[in-house]
């Protein structure tokens, strides 16, 4: 690296750096974005990020919450790459970039002091990404690092890391590569005491070995947090004071009086929308009577009024599950909500299940496709495509709202990818089921727990399509209630909306009868211990097994048969080196392969053809095709075949033995009776023709003679004697296509046409043996060349253009 830094610069860099993973994870503040509150540049192995934050000091007038926004942008040169398409700049966040900036908001809501309503701004930039060190886990050190050491009120730092297996030991921050290889991959972040936040996916690991990676991940996590500690000790200033918003104490207790009873009533009414509709309007009530004008002055706003009611409806929930474990659709706090599911739905879709869990409702789509059609990433990750896709959508009508559709929000494709995270570990692999596979989650009713409505609603799709899943998967939502001041918690099993909102944790499991394959955790307060994760994931066990056992009973296994609507995909593995011959100039064969028999084709560079139709008898067709194109075939003497004739000219006629292999039938070998002269080939064969045919000859170079006549006659002709050496002599050049012995053989042609010729304008060497050509008899016949011109030996280009010598066809003879 070469610089021009002043010394008055470079001293006011500060780099601290660490061994994690084997690898350095380095910290540096001073160098870059000094207007910035705060900034910090994060390097692991070459991967470097850079964390800006900034935020306003006090709150805008009316927020009633904390407005903190994460951004994670995505340099395409932090790859090497140029950003693909049209406009060679970067557009929207990729989905990757926005899971990095969920993964990154996460664990730092929850740090800002409670009731803190300033602006705050993360902006993430990869600048540099290595193709091993994913910065996802960057972006949360960065911001946290930057945060940590600006003005902006904050109670970090955080620190994570990624846990991976392989091979049955833990790795801390695997690479890409490595990350292949394991059977675990979770991103766990949090503070010197406690997780704040866990993401990630398994294959079928016990919750034991989970709570294991925690432990090994929390240490690391410690030795990070400390790292900024030093970073703030060395570059940190001083906090702005905290402005954060207190009720009226007076008011708080004239709510409450309102309230009263009533509150209590209408919050523990089991169904959803008759319980928010009778809170609702006991909020009105109190408004209107608490709110606006009272002996002439104002008293309370409305909006004061409404945030002190919220306040005590929360308060109201928590202490009903806390003492009386009673939650507000009256379940104890192990119980999952009424459960029926049904399959096949949607007659056309290649498979469809709708999965309801009380009032949460899932309609999950399956599309299959070829192999061509799987997705094309443009990111600086080195992941280039995926053949698996799952999107979630969550409509505003399933939660009874009148919202705009503005397409998939962070939240529907964080949740989208939740779900496909946890059916990855029981999709079949290409070669097992070569398809591209397209699932939508449908939210068509929401009240808690959707993603893992999905993950239940996708599973029985899969099997409706006939996928061959290894083992069904199931997921269930966690939720947790805590009393800080006296040390109480209640972990909920299947939370509804209502304990999302107001509890302290959505914990989601997704996993099989095995082991779990995906889990994502979210809390809302200053960590929990490992207590209460073990607990929780105790808990979530048993609710999946119970909604497991509840899917198995409308659909067992995956369906022997797949929708007639499905493609049909085949796979069939040729030598590399023969994929020339299935494309053919130009395409001109692979076109011709997909029209004949209606499908598309696909070819790998390693050699794997994909072939598609919904007509399986086109599939099969164009299989045996592509296989006898690309085989090794060894043709010999005497074989007899039956093909079509594909080409006709005036010497013979060529005919396809095999796909892609051809051999000519003369024109003299096409008569069934030798004595019977054939004068034009058209007069017997026409494109498209299947004849019968005899191998008469294989010549060196490959090229195959064939013979009508000893196919019909069953009498291979005894084969051609070797005809000598070249005229040029001994050691010469092979024999050419028209040189027999010391000159033409007149006997061995067959009859002259009466024009002369067979077929051009030009008459032919020695048109008849008593008509010599003009100036024959001035030169001696090993002289004479084309239409009687001397020609040079050693080469046809010293030739006339039209003395060159034709092809040879298998007997070397062009007539």
């Amino acid at each position: 690296m070469v610089t021009t830094m002043p010394a008055e610069i470079r001293d006011k860099v500060t780099t601290l750096s660490l061994d994690v993973g084997g690898r350095q994870l380095t910290l540096e503040v001073g160098l870059l974005a000094e207007l910035a509150h705060g900034s910090v540049m994060v390097r692991y192995g070459d991967s470097m990020l850079l964390s800006g934050v900034v935020g306003e000091r006090e709150p805008k007038e009316g927020m009633d919450f904390f407005p903190l926004t994460v951004d994670y942008e995505e340099k395409m040169y932090a790859a090497g790459k140029i950003p693909g398409g049209f406009i060679k700049r970067e557009g929207r966040p990729t989905e990757a970039a926005i899971l990095a900036a969920r993964l990154t908001d996460r664990p730092l809501r929850p740090l800002f002091p409670k009731g803190y309503r300033a602006e705050v701004q993360v902006i993430n930039t990869v600048m540099s990404a290595d193709q091993e060190n994913d910065p996802d886990i960057l972006s949360i050190i960065g911001a946290s690092a930057a945060l940590t050491i600006s003005q902006i009120p904050f109670n970090g730092p955080v620190g994570a890391c990624r846990i991976g297996r392989v091979e049955g030991e833990f790795v801390v921050n695997p690479t890409f590569a490595q990350r292949e290889e394991g059977d675990l991959d979770i991103v766990v972040a949090g503070t010197a005491t406690a997780i704040m936040m866990v993401e990630g996916e398994a294959s079928e690991v016990p919750e034991a070995d989970l709570l294991e990676a925690f432990d090994r991940a929390h240490v690391e996590i410690k030795r990070i947090v400390d790292l900024q500690l030093q970073l703030q000790k060395i570059r940190g200033v001083e906090k702005w004071p905290v402005t954060v918003f207190t009720p009226d104490a007076s008011l708080v207790e004239r709510v409450e009086q309102m309230a009263g009873e009533d509150l209590r009533a209408a919050n523990r009414n089991a169904d959803k929308t008759a319980r928010s509709e009778a809170t609702k309007a006991l909020k009105r009530d109190i408004v209107v009577r608490l709110g606006g004008q009272e002996g002439g002055e104002t008293v309370y706003t409305a909006k004061q009024v409404a945030d002190v009611f919220d306040s005590l409806l929360k308060r109201e929930v928590r202490e009903d599950i806390l003492s009386e474990g009673l939650r507000p659709d009256g379940r104890g706090p192990d119980e999952v909500r009424s459960i029926w599911s049904m399959v096949g739905y949607l007659p056309r879709a290649h498979g469809s299940a709708i999965f309801t869990r009380g009032q949460t409702q899932a309609v999950t789509v399956v599309t299959l496709g070829s192999t061509a059609e799987e997705q094309r990433l443009d990111s600086i990750s080195p992941e280039d495509r995926k053949r698996y896709i799952h999107h979630y959508n969550f409509p505003p009508f399933s939660v009874g709202e009148v919202r705009r559709l503005r397409g998939a929000s962070r939240r529907d494709i964080g949740h989208g990818a939740l779900a496909e995270r946890a059916l990855m570990a029981v999709i079949p692999s290409a070669e097992a089921f070569p398809y591209t596979l397209r699932l939508v989650s449908e939210v068509v009713s929401s009240n808690g727990s959707t993603s893992m409505a999905s993950v239940c609603g996708s599973t029985m799709a899969l099997m409706d399509a006939g996928v061959p899943i290894t083992r069904p998967v199931a997921g269930v939502a966690m939720g947790l209630v805590t009393d800080p001041a006296t040390g109480r918690f209640t972990v909920l099993t299947d939370i509804q909306g209502v304990e999302d909102a107001l509890g302290d944790m959505d914990f989601k499991v997704a996993g099989t009868s095995e082991g779990i394959t995906a889990i994502q955790m979210d809390i809302k307060v200053e960590g929990i211990t490992a207590d209460v994760m073990r607990q929780a994931l105790e808990q979530a066990h048993v609710g999946r097994q119970h909604i497991l056992a509840k899917m198995l009973e409308t659909i067992a296994t995956p369906r022997e048969t797949m929708s007639p609507y499905a493609p049909m995909v085949k796979l069939v593995k040729v030598n590399p080196e023969k994929i020339g011959s299935i494309i053919g100039p130009g395409g001109k064969n692979i076109r011709a392969l997909q029209e004949e028999t209606g499908t598309k084709i696909d070819i790998s560079d390693d050699g794997t053809v994909a072939v598609s139709s919904s007509d399986a008898a086109g599939v099969e067709a164009a299989i045996a095709r592509i296989t006898g194109m690309t085989r090794e075939i060894k043709i010999e003497r005497g074989e007899v075949y039956t093909g079509k004739v594909v080409s006709i000219m005036p010497f013979g006629a060529f005919v396809e033995l095999v796909p892609g292999k051809d051999g000519l039938v003369h024109i003299s070998e096409i008569s069934e009776d030798p004595a019977i002269r054939v004068d034009r080939v058209e007069d017997v064969l026409k494109m498209g023709d299947e004849i019968t045919v005899m191998v008469i000859d294989v010549a060196p170079n490959g090229k195959v003679s064939l013979s009508r006549r000893a196919a019909i006659s069953g009498i291979l002709p005894e084969p051609k004697a070797d005809r000598g050496p070249r005229r040029d002599g001994p050691g010469g050049p092979p024999r050419g296509d028209f040189g027999r012995g010391d000159g033409p053989r007149r006997d061995a042609r067959p009859p002259m046409r009466e024009s002369g010729s067979y077929g051009g304008d030009r008459p032919m060497i020695g048109s008849a043996p008593d008509e010599p050509r003009q100036g024959d008899q001035q030169r001696p016949v090993e002289q004479r060349g084309f239409e009687g011109r001397p020609v040079e030996r050693g080469g046809s280009e010293n030739r006339p253009a039209d003395s060159r010598r034709r092809p040879s066809f298998g007997d070397g003879d062009p007539e």
